[in-house]
């Protein structure tokens, strides 16, 4: 996270420690070279959202004790796949974005102005 910017040009905030999230699990929703789905959008969780990516296979909402994952909430900030958020919008659902917590890398799939208009 260090030196590493949000989508406001400022250097990246962290988005959540309970739940902790982020793709090294750190709480930030830094770049990671391996990370495939680019877990860059950090948003405050809604229960349309949570039941729309259940509907696509990512149940986020069910504890999953064997992965250590209590299971998330409306109102949790998680770090969200930069591509999920895009089509939750799409379909209508997208969670709101916590822009200074939202890592720059995010701007190449999705435009600043679609992102303020969604901040939390």
């Amino acid at each position: 996270m260090v030196g590493e910017r949000n989508v406001l040009g400022g250097l990246l905030l962290a988005c959540g420690y309970a739940p902790l999230t982020g793709y090294r699990r750190d709480g930030c929703c830094s770049f990671d070279r391996h990370d495939p789905g680019l877990h860059l959008v950090c948003a405050r969780l809604t229960r349309e959202f949570l039941d729309f990516s259940r509907g696509r296979g990512n149940d986020l909402s069910t504890p999953r004790p064997e992965l250590r994952f209590k299971g998330l909430a409306p109102g949790d900030r998680w770090c969200l796949c930069a591509a999920r958020w895009l089509e939750a919008l799409e379909a209508g659902v997208a969670p709101p974005v916590v822009l200074a917590a939202t890592h720059e890398a995010v701007l190449q799939i999705v435009p600043l102005e679609v992102l303020k208009r969604h901040a939390a």
